[in-house]
């Protein structure tokens, strides 16, 4: 009976690519056009941000390197993977994702998520999505971060602590503001309401996008007060800026 239902709901709304619109075989499928666009990261990169190296270095393909911005002021959080750069095709995933109330993409994000750094899933002891303020969660009606963190817990059978970290104020959209104003932004937005279920825990912060670290940062800095043993950040996109520089 589910197939016949899904066939006929196939029929009234045929499967398309999220990107193309293209027709594909199933729900959540991209067409290669698609594939195509999608700018996937992988190694050599930065061991701490994930920030993709042009080339190995020097030492050999063996050695882990920093990028100058994270030797020059190292992140609070111990390490950050996404599998995707944030460029014009991945960001209207995101904005679809995100505002577009199209939740169904979910779990073929967080497959992409989990291949993205499966050493650290391993090693992981639970899944803390980076909280909306309760405002902009009525309004857009889901939080992004804590699908994303379900549908790999799906996948990986960790728990996820929803309520462990939350947000204390309502910030300005953190689009379009420089590194100094989104440090500004979340200085004091984040608390940790459950000390106990973070405390010497390996924790997996989850978020959709890595611009500057600001947010990440102020989550992990929370953590880790609370009595994290670690934070790794997790993401669906990371934004790549040519500039960055080996040392």
């Amino acid at each position: 009976m589910d197939r016949i239902w899904s066939g006929l709901a196939d029929l009234i709304w045929p499967p398309v690519c999220p990107l193309t619109g293209a027709r594909v075989s199933g729900h959540g499928l991209f067409s290669p056009t698609a594939w195509s666009a999608l700018t996937f990261l992988d190694e050599p990169a930065c061991h701490v941000c994930g920030l993709p190296f042009a080339y190995p270095g020097a030492s050999g393909s063996e050695a882990v390197h920093a990028c100058a911005p994270c030797l020059a002021r190292p992140p609070r959080y111990d390490g950050a993977r996404a599998p995707l750069a944030y460029d014009a095709a991945s960001r209207s995933l995101v904005l679809g994702f995100k505002h577009g109330g199209r939740p169904e993409w979910v779990d073929r994000f967080a497959a992409w998520m989990a291949m993205s750094a499966p050493d650290v899933l391993a090693q992981a002891d639970v899944l803390v999505p980076v909280p909306l303020h309760w405002r902009r969660l009525w309004a857009r009606r889901y939080n992004q971060s804590l699908l994303l963190a379900r549908a790999l817990a799906r996948r990986t059978g960790h728990a996820v602590e929803a309520d462990a970290l939350l947000r204390r104020k309502p910030t300005p959209s953190q689009a379009g503001q420089s590194a100094r104003s989104r440090r500004r932004n979340v200085a004091g937005a984040f608390f940790v309401a459950k000390p106990e279920s973070v405390r010497d825990r390996r924790l997996v912060l989850i978020d959709d996008v890595l611009t500057t670290g600001a947010t990440a940062n102020a989550c992990a800095r929370q953590l880790k007060r609370a009595g994290a043993k670690s934070v790794y950040l997790m993401t669906l996109c990371r934004v790549v800026r040519t500039s960055d520089a080996t040392i």
